[in-house]
């Protein structure tokens, strides 16, 4: 009983220790894993996939990537620079590649390592269409997703071993249906729904940044809907889902849309 009571006072005293301010929210967001350790092998990483990838250079779409990329980079900068954070992007190393893959995907490392997907272009369809993208994708990086989503897998399997520690004299049985138990909980209590929120924490900032590089953030509202009718409908339940569903999701961007259009007004952008 004692060792199980210790449990939620550990976590919470990791919890209270581990938590770093985000540059763009201002919001206190878990940080088990520092960003000096993140960043070095996320380029390492992304160098590797390059090389066993087949990079698109030099045409249309590629230079395409990069001029959309350069934008939101350089929104993403006025941005900071706006809430006295221009020191958050200081070991960003930004680059854009185009990837050939039928796959419809699009990534962003931390420290602003960004792959592009030829998959998606039919469905960006133009500048602007990959200006959403590009917008969502970098919001990712500059709210420390990749962080947090390590903190909270660092902070699981922390929970699974307390719990291992705590049923210790129980029968493997039991200690097995503890386990699996936790889990659960685990999974569909706190991070399937974390990586929700990440989701449409990065529609907002993404929309922002878009809107601050010159782009209509109307067009993320076509562009969703497009991605939507790509998927045939076929998607998870949404408490089963790592994305929110995608009426959800375009009726939370319908009702960010003003708000991109307020940011951007307020460092002097008003795109059409």
């Amino acid at each position: 009983m004692k060792n199980k009571s210790i449990i939620p006072a550990v976590l919470f005293l990791l919890l209270a220790l581990a938590c770093a301010t985000n540059p763009v929210t201002g919001k206190k967001t878990l940080a088990l894993v520092d960003n000096s350790a993140i960043l070095p092998s996320a380029f390492q990483q992304y160098n590797d996939f390059l090389k066993t990838n087949k990079v698109v250079a030099g045409t249309a779409d590629a230079k395409r990537v990069e001029l959309v990329g350069n934008k939101i980079r350089a929104a993403a900068e006025k941005l900071l620079a706006a809430r006295g954070q221009s020191a958050a992007l200081k070991d960003y190393r930004w680059e854009y590649k185009l990837i050939e893959s039928k796959e419809v995907n699009a990534w962003c490392m931390p420290g602003g390592k960004i792959a592009f997907y030829t998959g998606i272009l039919p469905i960006t369809k133009d500048e602007a269409g990959i200006a959403v993208v590009m917008g969502h994708e970098v919001a990712h990086a500059l709210l420390n997703h990749g962080q947090q989503r390590m903190s909270g897998g660092v902070l699981a399997e922390l929970g699974a071993g307390l719990v291992g520690a705590a049923v210790g004299g129980k029968s493997e049985q039991t200690q097995a249906l503890a386990m699996q138990a936790y889990g659960a909980g685990a999974q569909f209590g706190a991070l399937l729904p974390f990586s929700r929120s990440h989701e449409t924490e990065a529609d907002e900032i993404g929309l922002i940044l878009m809107t601050i590089a010159g782009y209509n953030p109307d067009v993320a509202v076509p562009f969703w809907q497009r991605m939507a009718a790509q998927s045939g409908g076929k998607e998870p339940a949404e408490f089963m889902s790592t994305h929110p569903s995608n009426s959800t999701r375009i009726a939370n961007i319908q009702q960010q849309i003003p708000i991109a259009r307020r940011e951007a007004a307020k460092l002097g952008v008003t795109p059409k």
